[in-house]
């Protein structure tokens, strides 16, 4: 009888164990959300610094998070278009620069100040063929604002490839657009030009 009743403890102590790792195994977030938690994580940290850091401070402390975090080159790539393909690597080279100093920018100049914001990474994903797209929320005082990252695997690592705001327009989409009409009528140093001149305004603060 007690050695029944062992048996019956013993299993009951497997199942609860088991029980436990299944749902550690459930609750544990997508590998490709860790790389959104930690860049959110960065803009907390710079808007309850921002006055005390400056534009350049923010600038230089959300560089290696983002480079990290973003493929660049080939978001670059992207928004550029078809052109890309038949560009000198010269151009090449020096659209990859002005573009993501143009992004880290962009970061640091928007997340200016802190007044009690703060990001919702959601641990699942949505899958979009091989990509995987990270739901997060910026939560404000008076709203709350729905924010996408599609993120792709490069070299074993998920890196951002797009940004959705309001979960449905494509930053990149919006670029492309946007730097279609001087590709046009000056080529890849016009668009340098642009960009670097876009950066150089917003460094202003």
């Amino acid at each position: 009888m007690f050695k029944a009743w062992m048996r019956l403890v013993s299993a009951a102590v497997a199942l609860l164990i088991l029980a436990v790792a299944v749902s550690a195994r459930a609750e544990a977030p997508d590998a490709a959300v860790p790389p959104i938690q930690t860049l959110c994580d960065t803009l907390i940290d710079i808007m309850k610094n921002a006055k005390t850091l400056g534009i350049k401070g923010r600038y230089d402390k959300l560089k290696p998070v983002i480079m990290q975090s973003f493929d660049l080159p080939d978001m670059t790539r992207l928004a550029v278009g078809p052109s890309w393909a038949t560009m000198p690597a010269a151009d090449r080279e020096a659209l990859l620069s002005a573009f993501e100093r143009y992004t880290i920018a962009n970061y640091a100049h928007d997340f200016d100040g802190y007044d009690g914001e703060k990001f919702v990474v959601a641990p699942t994903v949505t899958a979009r063929g091989a990509d995987r797209v990270v739901d997060t929320k910026l939560v404000t005082k008076d709203e709350t604002y729905t924010i996408a990252y599609r993120m792709r695997q490069v070299g074993g690592a998920w890196k951002v490839i797009d940004v959705y705001y309001k979960s449905a327009i494509s930053q990149l989409a919006t670029r492309r657009s946007d730097y279609s009409a001087t590709l046009a009528s000056g080529g890849a140093p016009a668009l340098i030009k642009k960009i670097n001149a876009l950066t150089e305004q917003l460094m202003k603060g």
